[in-house]
């Protein structure tokens, strides 16, 4: 049955614009794909198939892949000949890395199916996807969010669902267009700022900042170094653009050194080095967010430079406090 509708597809030549083979116990690419030039979509899902080889190289017109629910371990080198893909479907595979090239020609590619797979990282190189709009990595093994991944400026719609991650990358920010973002049951404890992302839908529920409960800070006094404050006096008065300063600093490197690792207190809004404390504080989230029903309250972590402002917000709105 195979072999009669690849002989069907070889006699379309380049006119043949889509291969079906879904479910056909294939056990590895087929050899002829290389005889289809024009091809447009290749569904290949349900098979047998442990790895891509060369005969996807000539497939350059190709728009849609499906490898859904075979045996492959890595994606591919060869992935980067396919410079007109759109939309690539790898879930349901045993894929645990990328192989080092696999992301260079894939400019066009929108979406990006890894569902069920044995992912335990991501490479920077995700970020030359330059046209990703939906990644889905849902039931995987991921422990970290790159943050080459963060600047996918294209990116409206990220789902990290059952993975094992612990923190989401302050970069999280940069993107503009996300609209929805999941991500549920993993063991992230505090989420970044990114409340002026413009969301719809934002879905954590089963992570581990629904169980942490509000305490008071211990330390009652502030002790600072003399770099700390010095370090404090300097940057206010660059945020100032004091003009003597700005000349100075421009004179000593280690200081500019030092000063560009700066943050700023969530509650005074002046610069510092060392943090005081750093907490969450639980807020609305914004009323255009589609939330799942639980989550009341977003936990925005934030960063204090003294426990003057510490006592000026009140400890009261404050959870998880590590002095």
């Amino acid at each position: 049955m195979t072999e009669r509708l690849l002989v069907r597809a070889l006699k379309g030549g380049e006119n043949t614009k889509i291969v079906t083979l879904n479910g056909k116990k294939i056990t590895k690419m087929p050899s002829t794909l290389d005889k289809l030039p024009g091809l447009k979509t290749l569904d290949l899902q349900n098979n047998q198939i442990p790895k891509v080889g060369p005969e996807i190289s000539t497939l350059t017109q190709l728009i849609v892949l499906n490898l859904g629910n075979n045996l492959l371990e890595e994606i591919p080198e060869e992935m980067k000949y396919l410079t007109s893909l759109k939309k690539l479907h790898l879930f349901g595979n045993k894929i645990c890395k990328f192989a080092s090239e696999a992301c260079d020609g894939l400019q066009n590619l929108i979406l990006l199916n890894l569902n069920n797979n044995q992912l335990t990282w991501i490479p920077q190189e995700v970020s030359r996807l330059k046209s990703l709009t939906y990644l889905s990595i849902n039931h995987n093994q991921l422990a970290s969010v790159p943050k080459g991944l963060c600047f996918l400026k294209n990116l409206s719609e990220l789902q990290l669902n059952y993975n094992q991650l612990i923190c989401i990358p302050e970069e999280i920010k940069f993107l503009k267009k996300l609209r929805k973002l999941l991500l549920v049951r993993n063991n992230i404890e505090v989420l970044p700022e990114f409340q002026n992302l413009k969301l719809k839908e934002f879905y954590c529920e089963g992570n581990a900042l629904f169980l942490k409960q509000p305490v008071n800070a211990v330390q009652q006094e502030d002790a600072w170094s003399l770099q700390e404050i010095t370090s404090r006096f300097i940057m206010n008065e660059l945020a100032g653009k004091n003009p003597f300063i700005m000349h100075v600093i421009e004179q000593h490197p280690q200081v500019r050194n030092i000063i560009s690792q700066g943050r700023k207190c969530a509650i005074c809004g002046r610069c510092f080095i060392t943090v005081w404390l750093e907490c969450v504080e639980f807020v609305p989230p914004p009323k255009n967010w589609k939330i799942s029903r639980n989550l009341q309250l977003v936990p925005l972590r934030i960063l204090i430079c003294s426990y003057k402002c510490f006592n000026q917000r009140g400890p009261n709105v404050f959870g998880i406090a590590q002095v």
